[in-house]
């Protein structure tokens, strides 16, 4: 289950992933939005076929989207693997995902390519590294859509350029605590950068977790905005170590009893949803970024918080749920896992 998780990171007590998302196109077929079911299965095809070249010891597994359950769509949302839109034509989308989980071809989505890395805490040296490799590969057996003056020719103009996605995702409980995130937000929103939630666009950042990446691809090299917004987020990491210190100095028995009390809810509740379970998981990996708790990990909470999303929760389930039944079975899960 879940296995990127598993790699080594840095900055762990902060950051919780690291994903660098790429947008292509081929050159002779329309956008995904206005081709016929026909052209997206010959896309898919010639992917398919390119694939067939890579490298020994590298695998993928392919999944068509019409082929999963809803069940299993949600799931893999939840995981972060795929992204929300590419279920939204099932009959047209589908994905290869490799056989660690660290990388997605997702194809026929918003674009007919889109490719991403993901790794625990920061780490946008392997990510980039890795979806380097993946494009180049890609790039030579294909003909991407590119245009000498404005780059890789994207459905959506706020792609077009180098087609890059970089983002982190930020546990900032402590800046919330004091009442500083939304300033923080509106700080990036000035300086180009996007915050979203949990899933990315569209979704609410519930749990302290903020998504925070660019939003402009054209007129920058890939290594440029990538710097650029890794200097943030160490600036970000920073300013929440700081006031964790600060908040451990000053009101300890405060944040204690915050920490416990979550941590104790969650080990004895018998029913719970889960925007409040994601609160109190929140607090509780509070609890482990200041050594208040040293009895679970950074990987394992975060495993928690992916399994007790709805989709996953039926999965693990193995069966459909209805809300009751996923809140009873979201504490038996959390209980389990603690």
């Amino acid at each position: 289950m879940v296995k990127w998780i598993d790699r080594d990171a840095t900055d762990e007590d902060v950051v919780v992933s690291t994903r660098i998302r790429i947008a292509r196109n081929l050159r002779n077929y329309k956008f995904p939005q206005r081709m016929s079911i026909q052209e997206a299965e010959s896309i898919t095809q010639e992917i398919l076929n390119v694939m067939k070249d890579l490298p020994a010891g590298v695998n993928y597994k392919f999944y068509k989207i019409n082929s999963l359950s809803p069940v299993e769509r949600i799931a893999y949302i939840e995981e972060h693997l795929i992204s929300p839109g590419l279920i939204n034509r099932p009959d047209f989308s589908s994905f290869l995902l490799k056989d660690d989980e660290t990388a997605t071809i997702m194809i026929n989505e918003e674009d007919h390519l889109r490719v991403q890395v993901l790794y625990p805490g920061l780490n946008f040296e392997k990510a980039w590294e890795s979806i380097n490799e993946i494009d180049n590969f890609l790039e030579s057996k294909l003909d991407y859509a590119y245009h000498d003056k404005f780059g890789y020719l994207t459905a959506c103009p706020t792609n077009v350029g180098t087609g890059i996605r970089a983002s982190v995702m930020l546990h900032l409980p402590a800046l919330s605590i004091i009442g500083q995130v939304d300033g923080l937000i509106r700080g990036f929103q000035k300086i180009g950068l996007a915050v979203r939630g949990l899933y990315g666009e569209g979704t609410k950042a519930y749990g302290d977790l903020y998504q925070i990446s660019n939003q402009t691809t054209l007129g920058e090299e890939e290594e440029e905005i990538i710097k650029r917004l890794k200097g943030i987020i160490y600036q970000t990491i920073n300013k929440e170590r700081d006031v964790r210190h600060n908040l451990l100095s000053s009101r300890k028995y405060e944040i204690e009893d915050k920490i416990f009390r979550s941590y104790g809810i969650l080990k004895y509740t018998r029913k719970i949803s889960s925007k409040e379970a994601m609160q109190h998981l929140s607090n509780v990996r509070l609890g482990i970024e200041m050594g208040i708790i040293k009895d679970v990990g950074f990987k394992e909470l975060e495993k928690i918080t992916i399994g007790i999303q709805p989709g996953s929760i039926q999965k693990y389930a193995n069966k459909d749920l209805d809300n009751s039944e996923r809140d009873i079975m979201r504490a038996k899960y959390i209980r389990e896992r603690l």
